[in-house]
């Protein structure tokens, strides 16, 4: 096999807390089956070779699972040192064997992502270019809607000026949580921000995974006048027949995958029909290099695509997609940053800067709770 001259000579872990402003409520709160979210678990990984080139990467985990990132990423870090970091796919694949008895889906593969991320965006640095144009972009720019302003424990009317303010920022689409005990609540509080955006804005709404089948039925039904984008995990996430009968039955797109941690599991939910956009997150399910391998299966399913969270990696996958997508504007991570990110017209512009184009900042620094290096 062809190799290069490089070796991977150090990694270095990092275990991040992100505090959040105010506690977060979605409709998994209001059906009492978590707590409110305070704060947002990161793990960052950073290769370095003995040519001198770096990437960074980074995962996360909400409410609980961040120490088991951080620590199995630990055990299998040292697996990378003295590999050719251009190699991606072997190496995916050698740090999945290392801890393949633990599985190969969930928190053993979204320790590997960090590290994922970091050897693609050190191949891109490599070549002087974005990731987005690395992998082949369609596009320099991709749809932008806001999520971080429509969750539950915000009142309506601080809904309703958080969409105003997204807008003026330049974002195209608003996305509210629904899933309340009352779905009454859910339709009254519907109404109130289609009739405060016009007809022409774009409008998702979000269920957390809270209904039933019947409630979900009737539900999008009722949402059916409402001109919505996409209707979103109205059903638990495993659920594939259920909302594949939805996807069948409704006009408005079922939009899933999320929660899903493999390509395995997506690819069980494309083979059932069960979502008219998928929206897979490349840290929940190993990175950029599964990641490319999903893509490839909902392309030729011609899904629509809308990753989840993390926006500043997804939006160089979101470019290299074929079919226009949309990826999900969240400022929550811009403190971890020293770059932002340009929306212009309903549009998030990818940046020209090499690799997935963002620097840990010093407050990032201030968070580390833990760090590991290994050569």
């Amino acid at each position: 096999m062809m190799t290069s001259a490089d070796r991977i000579a150090w990694v270095r872990l990092s275990s991040v807390y992100l505090p959040l402003d105010t506690p977060i409520s979605d409709a998994k709160v209001l059906t009492g089956r978590q707590r409110p979210m305070t704060e947002i678990a990161f793990l960052f990984a950073e290769i370095g070779t003995e040519q001198g080139h770096e990437g960074i990467g980074f995962g996360y985990s909400k409410r609980a699972g961040g120490p088991g990132q951080y620590a199995h990423a630990k055990e299998i870090a040292n697996d990378l040192v003295g590999e050719d970091p251009n190699d991606i796919a072997r190496l995916w694949d050698k740090l999945c064997w290392a801890g393949a008895s633990v599985g190969r889906s969930g928190l053993a593969v979204q320790a590997i992502a960090a590290l994922d991320v970091a050897l693609w965006d050190m191949k891109a640095k490599r070549a002087g270019l974005p990731l987005a144009k690395l992998l082949g972009a369609h596009r320099d720019s991709v749809r932008c809607y806001n999520t971080s302003g429509g969750f539950l424990h915000a009142p309506i009317e601080q809904v309703m000026e958080n969409a105003t303010a997204a807008l003026e920022r330049g974002i195209a689409g608003i996305k509210i949580k629904v899933g309340q005990p009352d779905t009454r609540t859910d339709l009254a509080r519907l109404k109130a921000v289609r009739g405060h955006l016009g007809d022409q804005v774009p409008l998702m709404v979000d269920a957390n995974q809270q209904w039933d089948r019947p409630t979900a039925a009737r539900m999008g039904r009722a949402m059916e006048e409402y001109g919505l984008v996409w209707i979103e995990e109205p059903l638990d996430a495993y659920d594939h027949a259920g909302h594949a009968a939805l996807a069948a039955a409704l006009d408005t797109p079922i939009a899933t995958g999320e929660m899903l941690t493999s390509v395995g599991e997506h690819a069980e939910l494309i083979r059932a029909r069960g979502a008219d956009v998928i929206q897979p997150d490349a840290p929940r399910i190993g990175g950029v290099t599964p990641f490319l391998r999903l893509a490839a299966l909902a392309e030729h399913e011609r899904l629509q695509l809308a990753p989840h969270f993390a926006m500043e990696i997804h939006l160089h996958l979101a470019a290299a997609y074929a079919l226009e997508p949309w990826v999900e504007h969240f400022e929550w991570l811009e403190p971890l940053f020293n770059e932002r990110l340009e929306i212009r017209d309903g549009r998030m512009l990818v940046p020209d800067r090499p690799g997935i184009g963002v620097t840990l900042s010093e407050q990032a620094v201030k968070w580390t709770a833990e760090r590991y290096e290994t050569t």
